[in-house]
């Protein structure tokens, strides 16, 4: 006999309160953003900031103070704009978090409560069920049995039995069975405040184009090592004074484009924020971007295509009279300690009355069966999957047909049968196994509620180029009569998952490519077929709502929970539909697009700033033997061409055919802006230089001869002439960064088009 929540008073709420009181409450916080700190820190303290800072003191040590102020105001203005950014996106994703966090079920005087993790303290009675998270570390009670899976604190995902006794830690989930636990460790003390850590440590990946982002500041931060050593030979060979080396320096730290990832970063929070606005919450930050790079969208059947609600339609008696069959099944689904849809959908239509239970196996998506045996009649009760009970039950020729129709008509097909004696339901290492001599007793057929936005969902999935390939642990019959209900095509391929178990790695793979329906599908190879499509090159995302499809999700390159799915599935997944709202997935791709290329045109906007610059410097040294730049205006330039005109291209940034750092879409873009512009500041520079510097613009003129340009030019006349030149040329790039910031999302003027 199980115990259940109703034999375990529990705490009572004065006791609870002391607890707290006492410093034994579970204060974790919300994980969803970043916190205020990692938001100040990673703006503040970058890499390039120290650079400067250290600087700044040689600076200061040199007398430059002004240049220090300039310096540090900009750099201060660039991380207050960024900081309330973040913070204003970070409010709005925190309020819809709390909203999805998912409850504790508890005992507390007596009775079975729902309450935030946070007010779970140590020694609270706590209830798991198929698809809860353990929040905290404790230990099994009562004589309840469940089977966790810990893969995301220990990487492996074979199912560990839990009894009596046996240690539970947060960050695992149950899997199937129902028990309840006492809480030992909580807050700090236990898993639970890591949990989140843990889950996106395992998912924690780069979208290409961030790897292609990095490898570009590489490139960059190599220039400016070259340029720094110049400047440092320079110095050396006294070519230039170390109050002018140092000078340069600061502007040559100015060309590592550090601000790059904070810019991104923003990019990706005002993405969320406007996701959010679709009912949907992004929990992995690059989500908001990787979700535009996929092309295959694996979906599970129950929750997605379907509402997840079904309705039991027929019940077929075999060799039994019909109100006999219905009584049984009625109190089977009565008396069943854990809930599922298939129970309930039975106990809403067929009279019932809770037995007493004698021992029980659960539904689980591996073995495709449940098992009751009541503890005042003899025997045992099996439900389950007609394939999986055919292989010990003779099933008839008509039998067979029956469950085939009911099957190509899109509805659940479940077997019902008997065995007059109670075996033990395990083997030896603890997983469920059948009984000998069973007996048809009777088939059931239930039927799916489709979304009402299927159809419409499936088709803008198709419009945008991605390949749908449902996924589900029905009968692969059903599956293609739904999909094609909601309008996949008719010739559509299925497999079932005995099948996928016969074939080997190559067949396995060049099935998950052809086909489209994949039924009776276990979770490890759901995982298999996502890890198989990521091998084709395919970038993959997997939707689903059940504990089954957790494995499945962490695989996928971006993994989509549903609101109303278990806490374990909505803990790792990217994003969460809110609402359950299947119809906001296109929209999402949409904005994943225009943030996708809003990043690639702050990255190019970087890069043609940077590149014009250096130019600027090779050019103009190799010409007149100077620096160009000075600290102040290069500062300026800095935040006014990327500081400021990022926040323009994410909104400018179409949800068009998604742009990249890559071949053409660089090429086209980068190189020519990055020539006009240098170009263009050469020789504006080099004008005002001649123009500002008397004898030479005499000698222009022909009013003096060349002979005598030495002796007329003073050294006056020279530094004058160099601050009118660099003002210019500052002002011309400073009005570049802005025309390139538009034409990064708008048509180039002068018939100069970016490659889309």
């Amino acid at each position: 006999m199980q115990s259940t929540p109703s034999q375990l008073p529990g705490l009572s709420d004065r006791e609870a309160a002391n607890r707290r009181a006492a410093g034994q409450g579970n204060n974790i916080p919300i994980q969803t953003s970043r916190t205020y700190w990692d938001i100040f820190r990673d703006n503040l303290f970058t890499f390039i900031n120290g650079v400067y800072f250290f600087l700044s003191l040689v600076l200061i040590a040199l007398g430059l103070v002004s240049d220090v102020l300039v310096l540090a105001c900009v750099i201060l203005l660039n991380v207050v704009v960024n900081v309330i950014q973040e913070i204003r996106a970070k409010k709005k994703l925190d309020k819809i978090a709390l909203l999805t966090r998912p409850k504790a079920s508890i005992i507390r005087e007596g009775q079975q409560r729902d309450i935030d993790p946070s007010q779970i303290v140590v020694g609270d009675v706590l209830v798991v069920s198929p698809g809860d998270q353990i929040v905290v570390d404790g230990s099994i009670m009562g004589e309840g049995e469940i089977k966790v899976d810990e893969s995301l604190l220990t990487g492996e995902s074979d199912l560990i039995a839990k009894q009596v006794s046996d240690p539970v830690y947060s960050g695992s989930f149950c899997v199937s069975g129902t028990a309840c636990y006492e809480a030992e460790k909580v807050g700090a003390d236990s898993l639970a405040s890591k949990m989140t850590a843990e889950a996106r440590k395992f998912r924690k990946v780069l979208t290409p184009l961030q790897h292609r982002i990095n490898m570009i500041i590489r490139l960059l931060l190599g220039v400016a090592l070259l340029l720094g050593l110049i400047t440092a030979l320079r110095i050396t060979l006294g070519v230039i004074s170390l109050t002018t080396g140092v000078q340069n320096t600061a502007v040559i730290v100015g060309l590592v484009p550090s601000g790059l990832y904070l810019m991104i970063t923003l990019a990706y929070t005002f993405g969320a924020v406007r996701i959010a606005q679709q009912s949907a919450l992004v929990q992995q930050a690059n989500a908001v971007e990787s979700i535009s790079n996929v092309d295959v969208m694996c979906l599970d059947k129950t929750g997605t295509l379907t509402a997840n609600r079904i309705q039991l339609q027929t019940v077929y008696p075999i060799d039994l009279d019909r109100a006999k069959l219905e009584t049984i099944l009625g109190n089977y689904a009565a008396t069943a300690s854990t809930s599922n849809k298939t129970n309930e959908a039975i106990a809403t239509t067929l009279p019932r009355e809770k037995r007493p239970l004698k021992t029980e196996i659960s539904f689980g998506s591996a073995h495709k069966w449940s098992a009751i045996a009541f503890g005042d009649s003899p025997g045992v009760y099996i439900l389950g999957a007609p394939e999986i009970l055919g292989t010990v039950i003779p099933l008839q020729t008509d039998l067979q047909a029956y469950i085939r129709e009911g099957a190509d008509q899109g509805l659940r097909v479940l077997l019902f049968a008997y065995s007059p004696t109670v075996t033990e339901l395990r083997d030896g290492t603890g997983d469920p196994v059948l009984p000998p001599n069973l007996q048809p007793l009777g088939i059931l057929r239930f039927g799916d509620e489709l979304r009402p936005d299927a159809r419409q969902t499936l088709a803008e999935f198709r419009q945008a180029g991605i390949q749908v390939k449902v996924i589900s642990g029905d009968n692969p019959a059903t599956v293609a009569a739904l999909a094609k209900q909601a309008g996949l095509s008719n010739d559509i391929i299925a497999v079932s998952g005995q099948d996928l178990a016969q074939m080997d790695d190559a067949v396995f793979t060049q099935t998950a490519e052809e086909s489209t329906i994949f039924g009776r599908i276990t979770p490890e190879q759901k995982a298999r077929l996502v890890k198989s499509l990521q091998s084709r090159k395919h970038y993959v995302a997997m939707m689903g709502d059940g504990v089954n499809d957790v494995l499945s999700l962490k695989q996928a390159n971006v993994g989509i929970a549903m609101e109303s799915g278990s806490q374990a599935t909505r803990g790792v997944a990217d994003i969460v539909l809110l609402k359950d709202k299947f119809s906001a997935l296109p929209k999402i791709f949409l904005e994943g697009q225009r943030i996708r290329n809003g990043v690639a045109d702050i990255s190019k906007l970087f890069m043609v700033r940077i590149f014009s610059f250096i130019l600027a410097i090779v050019a103009v040294g190799m010409i007149t033997l100077s620096f160009p730049f000075g600290i102040k205006t290069s500062t300026i330039v800095m935040f006014l061409t990327v500081g400021i005109p990022p926040f323009f291209v994410t909104l400018w940034a179409k949800p068009d055919k998604p742009k990249g750092l890559e071949g053409n879409s660089f090429l086209h873009f980068v190189i020519p802006a990055t020539l006009t512009l240098s170009l263009a500041s050469i020789l504006v520079y080099l004008y005002f230089l001649a123009e500002n510097i008397t004898p030479v613009f005499e000698w222009l003129n022909g009013q003096i001869p060349f002979d005598e340009l030495g002796r007329r030019i003073a050294f006056e006349d020279i530094a004058r002439a160099q601050q009118v030149a660099e003002t210019a040329m500052i002002t011309l790039q400073v009005l570049g960064g802005y025309s390139c910031s538009h034409s990064s999302s708008h048509p180039l003027p002068l018939g100069l088009e970016v490659s889309r």
